[in-house]
């Protein structure tokens, strides 16, 4: 998933969403302020016009900054961002202070979405007081840096695991203790997050207040066209849509993780150990297939197997692990250009950081980076031969191509309709990653299909895309009830817990106390990235996958269609990123899916035959928890 910089301001809602600086900036007793020019009063569009230009310089040192912190993980590279970040902030207030002095009476419709981008399109709301900007700055960095630092040492430096070394254990062990060893040893690096990340809360809500917005969570749900409330409600709708398979899939898995553990470490009816499900955090349950694989040996290809066996030439084994990451991120770029999209540039591959460096730390969290206001794009992944990492690297393409065709939009606009829109893109393709394509590519040389290979592979689908489902909206619900105050410092982690098991039907392993900090042990709560995105994409990616294919002139079940090599269809997605942000939400839906409104139904049609399945199997059981 896609990780946006964390100096997130307007429309580096884009990862940094590089934008725009033709007027000068001034440093006056430690404020950034941007220049008037000789211009005593601006009209809106005016202001909006300097604005844009003038984000363009500041986005690119920015980009570039956030670049090397997180690919050189050191204190000199933390503290460079920080004033980098400080730098933002102090702009961001700055402008938004000059929004007051608006006449806004003859503005037109553009310019007034332009403004309230300004007013709404930071994730990061600082005060307006240069001493607790720097603060905030300072805490973001170092939040971040502690993540991607983090490691387990359960006997000293020389027996340190990193997140990838203990989630593989996750993923690959069936052995209940050493599987609860990985989980608990991971939560051993945020504890000591708690103090700084309230200090945030504390900072980013008077930032907001300041805004006119309640907190900061208000803040963040008044990007998508709507209200507060609204949007709450529009969430809550779109989650109901789909619950009842999530439902029936919870309940078929618990069931296999019974037989394999035991009743007495897995529940019958209550929620299940979040240590056993193949993932860190519980929230795609994918490398537990073995377990749970309705039909065993049926339609059986692993895409992480053919991966590994795919013969690149080197002159080493790092050479070697190089040149197939770089085939696998060509892979994926050539079902874009199938489509009439256009080829990445050079400088992509030149650029991209593609494997975890032997020599240093870096944040391996998989990003996509605009880092100027020309072709200068990049992805940041330690990339290996697996089928998540071979679908991440489509995903993360996906908003490169979201960069690439917004290129003529001004700074402002440089974003998605929303910031669902941008993390459903490269998913939406992933749809169309069907077993005929894989052949067609020649990752697999021949697949089965009928309705047992049918059923398993909606089955492996599920496991990462309906488990997702859940926990990707309780992660902003829980930051949400946090800047609000409902939650507070003193129930951090029982709160989370709360929500984990409401939603998820999930419960830790071993007990767990406000010592621990078990948010921050996943990477958007330390790098301040709203995660409803991730939900609403998850969404709409079938919802595009339907529309698309009815382009295409698909006729059959909704999952055997795959838009590889589809112009018709490049054509009307490729129009649809044209627009940026440069228009409501939903008139960027009615030109790609036909419609003004967000619709989860998508997902139960394409689901049709593994739901089939599941509430036969299910029968007589006692689901829910």
């Amino acid at each position: 998933m896609l990780n946006k910089s964390k100096i997130n301001f307007i429309a580096l809602a884009a990862v940094l969403a590089l934008s725009a600086c033709s007027g000068e900036l001034t440093v006056d007793d430690g404020k950034v302020k941007a220049s008037m020019g000789n211009k005593k009063q601006e009209t809106a569009k005016e202001f909006v016009d300097r604005v844009n230009q003038e984000l363009i310089p500041m986005s690119e040192e920015g980009a570039k900054t956030a670049w090397v912190a997180a690919t050189y993980i050191t204190d000199d590279t933390q503290m460079l961002e920080a004033l980098n970040s400080e730098k933002f902030l102090a702009y961001n207030s700055e402008i938004i202070e000059q929004t007051k002095d608006l006449d806004l009476a003859d503005a037109d419709a553009k310019t007034l979405r332009a403004i309230n981008i300004i007013k709404t399109g930071s994730t990061l709301p600082a005060p307006n007081d240069a001493i607790k900007r720097a603060e905030l700055a300072t805490i973001m960095s170092g939040l971040g840096a502690t993540y991607g630092k983090g490691k387990y040492c359960p006997n000293g430096p020389d027996s340190c695991k990193n997140l990838g070394e203990l989630s593989k254990t996750l993923a690959t062990s069936r052995d209940y203790n050493e599987q609860l060893e990985a989980w608990v040893g991971w939560r051993t690096i945020s504890p000591e997050m708690k103090k700084d990340y309230s200090r945030f809360v504390e900072l980013s809500n008077e930032g907001a207040k300041e805004l006119g917005f309640a907190n900061t969570g208000d803040l963040w749900k008044g990007g998508y066209d709507m209200t507060s409330a609204e949007f709450e409600a529009e969430s809550e709708k779109l989650w109901n849509q789909v619950k009842p398979l999530y439902d029936e899939l919870h309940c078929y898995v618990r069931d296999e993780l019974v037989e394999q553990y035991g009743a007495d470490k897995v529940s019958k009816d209550g929620p299940m150990p979040a240590h056993l499900m193949g993932n860190m955090w519980s929230q795609q349950w994918g490398e537990i297939y073995d377990l749970v694989e309705p039909y065993p040996g049926v339609a059986e290809f692993n895409v992480t197997s053919a991966l590994e066996a795919m013969q690149v030439e080197g002159n080493n084994e790092q050479d070697k692990k190089m040149n197939k990451a770089v085939k696998m991120v060509n892979m994926a770029e050539e079902f874009f250009t199938s489509l009439g999209l256009p080829a990445l540039p050079e400088s992509f591959y030149e650029k991209s950081l593609f494997l975890k460096p032997r020599d240093r730390d870096v944040v391996c969290h998989a990003s996509a980076w605009p880092m100027d206001d020309k072709d200068d794009v990049r992805i940041k992944m330690c990339i290996e031969p697996t089928s998540e990492e071979f679908t991440t690297i489509y995903h993360e393409l996906g908003h490169i191509y979201y960069f690439m065709m917004q290129k003529d939009q001004p700074a402002l606009f440089k974003a998605g309709a929303h910031d669902g829109f941008h993390e459903g893109i490269g998913d939406t393709l992933t749809l169309s990653m069907t077993p005929k394509y894989l052949q067609q590519i020649g990752l697999v040389e021949s697949v089965e299909s009928n309705e047992q290979a049918i059923v398993n592979q909606q089955m492996k689908l599920a496991l990462d895309k309906i488990a997702f489902l859940p926990f990707s909206k309780l992660v902003d619900q829980w930051r949400w009830d946090v800047f609000a105050g409902k939650t507070t410092p003193e129930t951090y982690n029982a709160d989370w817990w709360k929500l984990r098991t409401k939603y998820q039907g999930i419960i830790p392993p071993v007990e767990r106390s406000e010592a621990d900090f078990d948010p921050g042990a996943k990477y958007h709560i330390p790098g301040n990235t709203p995660y409803t995105r991730y939900f609403l994409a998850h969404i709409l990616q079938f919802q595009f996958h339907k529309s698309l294919c009815e382009t295409a002139g698909h006729t059959g079940p909704l999952h055997e269609c795959s838009i590889y090599g589809n112009k018709e269809v490049g054509k009307r997605l490729g129009d649809m990123l044209a627009m940026g942000s440069s228009q409501p939400w939903p008139d960027a839906m009615q030109a790609v899916a036909g419609t003004r409104e967000m619709d989860g139904s998508a997902i139960i049609e394409y689901f049709d035959p593994l739901m089939t399945y599941l509430k036969k199997e299910n029968a007589g059981k006692t689901c829910g928890w």
